[in-house]
């Protein structure tokens, strides 16, 4: 029996022992470090202009927003600031999609369009800890540097808060509040995992979490927030500046008559009151209807936080986990 016939002996080598998950993380760092970097630098620029326009607006409100109601408020603050806040927070609302596209998708859709994952896959640490290594890793990461970005934001919208010019349940800021927009952040980004393993294309994975994050985000700005805890009823005309209102209806004799928007209450108004120059609720008012509001007081702002940031959360866990059940099971 000559060497090359002789059967190999299997050799208790430490080598082959399973790879430490440390070193997983630096991996994760070298392949993804662009990413990373990018966002860190894109969010980085942003948050050194929100800290100096924010300055700026702090001063002005002080100067001119005492009392919020007055003249020299309006203009030189709100007139002045108010487009500002507007841009600044329509582009937030798109960073989370974004970091679910262009971070999240490309992580499995790249190594499975490609067919590097055989490579990865042999290297002595395991495809779903590969995976959940990678996933949670970045997850983390993205989490956490949205967490750290919206306590800055949060900081910026004060003295539009102070001034009355907008509320924390307003639909372009709530969701990005400190405890939703790193929620929102980590959604995306498990929606974008999991549609990258799914549809194993980069562009495809890319454009399929942009449309399934539009309609999670719609749905709950225009359906499920507003439900998170019974809306209270008032028919009392002068609400707190900080409730939300959800609904307005009027009725009479107890039963429901029209919505206080729409063309019921305009033909009413026509009809009841055609020359009336007062407001709408007292021409009415006037003629035996009542004006019901559904609204959510401010005071319940950190509770509605939570209520979405948990089950953001826990929606995450799942896609992510998903994500790596599908590894371990069907990706060949």
């Amino acid at each position: 029996m000559t060497a090359l016939t002789m059967p190999t002996r299997p050799r208790h080598d430490a080598s082959l022992r399973p790879v430490p998950w440390r070193r997983m993380a630096w991996v994760t760092w070298r392949q993804h470090r662009a990413a990373l970097a990018g966002l860190g630098a894109l969010l980085g620029a942003f948050a050194v202009y929100l800290w100096l326009t924010g300055l700026q607006m702090y001063h002005a409100e002080a100067v001119y927003c005492h009392p919020a109601s007055s003249l020299a408020c309006a203009v030189n603050f709100t007139g002045r600031y108010g487009i500002t806040g507007n841009i600044v927070s329509i582009f937030l609302q798109a960073v989370p999609a974004l970091i679910g596209a262009f971070v999240g998708a490309p992580v499995l859709a790249r190594e499975l369009e490609t067919g590097t994952f055989r490579f990865a896959w042999t290297q002595g640490f395991g495809r779903w800890r590969w995976a959940l290594a990678k996933l949670v890793l970045l997850a983390v990461a993205v989490a956490a540097a949205a967490g750290a970005f919206s306590v800055l934001y949060s900081w910026f919208n004060q003295p539009f808060f102070a001034a009355g010019y907008t509320i924390p349940f307003s639909t372009r800021l709530f969701d990005l509040g400190e405890v939703a927009f790193p929620a929102w952040t980590l959604a995306a980004f498990a929606i974008g995992v999991l549609a990258g393993m799914l549809i194993r294309r980069v562009v495809p994975a890319i454009a399929a979490t942009l449309a399934v994050y539009a309609g999670l985000g719609a749905a709950t700005g225009l359906w499920l927030r507003q439900h998170y805890m019974t809306p209270l009823l008032t028919t009392k005309l002068n609400l707190p500046s900080s409730a939300w209102y959800v609904s307005q209806w009027y009725t009479k004799g107890g039963q429901y008559a029209f919505g206080a928007r729409g063309s019921g209450i305009v033909n009413a108004v026509t009809q009841l009151c055609p020359s009336f120059n007062g407001s709408p609720t007292q021409c009415l008012s006037s003629h035996g209807y009542t004006q019901w509001t559904s609204y959510q007081p401010g005071s319940r702002f950190w509770p509605f936080q939570w209520i979405e940031g948990g089950w953001l959360l826990a929606l995450s866990v799942l896609l992510i986990a998903a994500t790596v059940w599908l590894i371990r099971r069907r990706a060949t």
